[in-house]
Parts: C-alpha cells; sequence; structure tokens
C-alpha cells in the first residue's frame, strides 16, 4: 500500500518524547557529546573551507560571494557536511544508548564500531546527499522526505553491520512512518538553523583580525552542538522503530557493545 499523509501508522513512534529525549541526553552530557562531534565536524570544515574558502564557510564572504562558487563546489561542500553528520551519528549512536539506559559512558567501544562502519556510512552519505539534493531541487518537502527515508541509515550501518546495505535497511525500517519523521526532523532542521546563526554571529563579533584559527575553531565548536542533537535524535528514531517493529529494546541494541 502507499504511504500517505492520511495513513498514519498504527503504533505513534512518540516523536515528542524522542525530541524530549534527544535534548535531555544532549545536556546532561554536553562536554563528552559536543568533544565527539567536534573532531569530525572541524575536518569537515577544514575540508570545506579548502574548497570553497574559509570566509565563505564561517560567513565572511556575503551571499552575492559565496553563491558566486561553482555549482560543483557547492554540491561538493553539501556532500561533505552530509558526511560529517553520518560519521558523528556513527560515533555518538553508542553513547546516546548509554546515556539513555543511564550506563556509564564507555568512549573506548565505542570507536572500534564506528571506525568498521566508517567506509560504507560515507560512501552510502554521498548516495543520500545526491539524492535528497536532486528532490530538493523542485521543493523542499520531497527532499526532507527522501531524508526520512534513509534517516536511520546510520545507526543501522554501526549496531547491525549491514554495509552497504544500509539505505535498504532504513527503508525498511522508516516504511510506513516517514511523514511522522518528516514532521518531526522540520523542528529538529530548525534548531539547527538557529545554531548556526549563533555561529556565525559570535564569529563575525570576533572577526578576522587575529586571523582564521580561532574564528574557525569557534564555528566547529558551535556547530558540533547542532550536529550532536541531530545525531542522538536519529538514534533514539532507530531505537525506537526497532521496539515498534521488531520488540526489540534499547538494552539488547546496545549489549551488541559489550
Amino acid at each position: 500500500m502507499t504511504e500517505t499523509a492520511d495513513n498514519p501508522p498504527r503504533i505513534p513512534l512518540g516523536i515528542g518524547v524522542l525530541i524530549g529525549e534527544s535534548f535531555s541526553i544532549l545536556f546532561r552530557n554536553f562536554l563528552p557529546v559536543v568533544l565527539i562531534s567536534f573532531v569530525p565536524t572541524l575536518i569537515g570544515l577544514l575540508v570545506s573551507g579548502s574548497l570553497v574558502g574559509f570566509e565563505a564557510v564561517i560567513g565572511f564572504e556575503d551571499t552575492v560571494a559565496t553563491d558566486a562558487a561553482p555549482p560543483g563546489m557547492q554540491l561538493l561542500t553539501s556532500l561533505v557536511d552530509t558526511v560529517v553528520y553520518s560519521v558523528t551519528t556513527a560515533f555518538l549512536v553508542q553513547l546516546a544508548y548509554d546515556a539513555k539506559l543511564k550506563r556509564p559512558m564507555r568512549f573506548g567501544r565505542y570507536i572500534g564500531p564506528a571506525l568498521r562502519a566508517i567506509v560504507p556510512i560515507m560512501i552510502l552519505s554521498f548516495a543520500v546527499g545526491l539524492m535528497v539534493g536532486i528532490a530538493a531541487i523542485a521543493l523542499i518537502i520531497p527532499g526532507l522526505w527522501v531524508y526520512a527515508v534513509f534517516s536511520v541509515m546510520e545507526p543501522a550501518v554501526v549496531i547491525e553491520g549491514v554495509g552497504f546495505g544500509g539505505l535498504g535497511r532504513s527503508a525498511e525500517l522508516t516504511r510506513e512512518y516517514r511523514w511522522p519523521i518528516l514532521g518531526a526532523l522540520i523542528p529538529i532542521f530548525v534548531y539547527m538553523a538557529l545554531i548556526f546563526a549563533v555561529a556565525f554571529f559570535l564569529v563575525s563579533l570576533i572577526g578576522l583580525s587575529n586571523g582564521l584559527a580561532l574564528p574557525v575553531l569557534l564555528f566547529a565548536a558551535i556547530s558540533a552542538i547542532g550536529s550532536s542533537l541531530v545525531s542522538i535524535f536519529i538514534s533514539l528514531l532507530y531505537a525506537r522503530l526497532r521496539e515498534i517493529k521488531e520488540g526489540v529494546g534499547v538494552d539488547q541494541i546496545a549489549a551488541v557493545f559489550d
């Protein structure tokens, strides 16, 4: 049966609860979460800056100058952002479950599963980024809907080790729940937009009088807060979908790291 907005799922996802838990985990574990997110965010910022210029990435070039960059470069920087988010999620998915279960953080155990998942996640992230970009050319909603279809790809790859089957696994888990997921993504992305607005504002206050290093580091640190919330939300969403569809609890999911 074709999924429509008038055919809601029988068991609600509890989007409000998931968003609330995401904020709770972020603020209760603020320092470790942001530290984990900071490294891939900074690397992505350095890559994007080398492609289109650091001034453009952190907001020191006006919109006209930024838009003047070759379309291919703009697309590439968007894909870099997608990969950064996906790699961040690969690390944070495990922390999110430990935090939800109120267990101690086990940073040493997060590294192995995340590193094993990075290659397929990076390649699949490029694919998702392209599909979302193509869908968004017409309207923003189709782009978000495509993103909703593949939104839990990263946890599926990390937790289940499905490798390049991550897109199919995500499509399977999100089936019949894509409209609620899309509805939740809108406020999440609004939050991200506000975080980036704060980052642009603070960086503009510092200026470039003392070079690019401090503005770039500050921008990466603040941006990491926004990407962390999205990663945590996606991790909890994946767990909720598996709970509804397969009867698997968070404790069982987290047990793969024991």
